[in-house]
C-alpha cells in the first residue's frame, strides 16, 4: 500500500495521536468486554449482539491501522515556519466575498484535518488551492460547482 505525506498542524497531530490512545485502549476493552458478554448467551451462530460487537471491532481496528499509517507518513507543520507573505498551508487567511461583501477567515490545513464547519479547508479543495502562493491585497478566483466566487485576500496571519 502507497501512503503518502498526510500534512498535520500541531493541533492535528495531537489530535490523532489522542484519538488512537482511545482507541487502542478505551475501545479495544469496551468491545472485548461485548464480545466476551455476547459469547455468554451461547450459540454465535444466531447472536445479533456478537455479530455487532465484531463488526464494530473490525471497524476500530481498521481505523487504528489508518491512524497509525497517517502518523507514520505525517509531516508536521512548524508554525514558526509559516509565512505571512503568501499563503500557505498552516496559514490563517481574512477574504472577502467580494460578490456579497462579506468577511470570512480560512485556516489551510491538510486535507486529513479539513472540517468546513470550523472553516479549515483543505490545501488540495477548490478554495484551497485557489489561495495557495497568493500575497495580501491580491483577487481570486475560485471555480466551485456553483460558478465562480471572487475573493480579495484581506489578511494572512498564523
Amino acid at each position: 500500500m502507497t501512503s503518502k505525506e498526510v500534512v498535520l498542524t500541531y493541533e492535528g497531530l495531537k489530535k490523532l495521536e489522542e484519538e488512537l490512545e482511545y482507541l487502542k485502549g478505551v475501545k479495544r476493552r469496551e468491545i472485548a468486554e461485548r464480545i466476551k458478554q455476547a459469547l455468554s448467551f451461547g450459540d454465535i451462530s444466531e447472536n445479533s449482539e456478537y455479530d455487532e460487537a465484531k463488526n464494530e471491532q473490525a471497524h476500530i481496528e481498521g481505523r487504528i491501522v489508518q491512524i497509525e499509517t497517517m502518523l507514520k507518513h505525517a509531516k508536521v507543520i512548524d508554525e514558526d515556519e509559516v509565512s505571512t507573505d503568501v499563503v500557505s498551508l498552516g496559514s490563517k487567511v481574512r477574504l472577502l466575498d467580494v460578490e456579497f461583501n462579506e468577511e470570512v477567515e480560512y485556516y489551510i490545513v491538510g486535507s486529513t484535518e479539513a472540517d468546513p464547519s470550523k472553516f479549515k479547508i483543505s490545501n488540495e479543495s477548490p478554495v484551497g488551492s485557489a489561495l495557495i502562493g497568493k500575497k495580501t491585497g491580491e483577487a481570486v478566483d475560485v471555480a466551485v460547482p456553483d460558478g465562480v466566487i471572487n475573493f480579495k485576500i484581506l489578511e494572512i496571519h498564523k
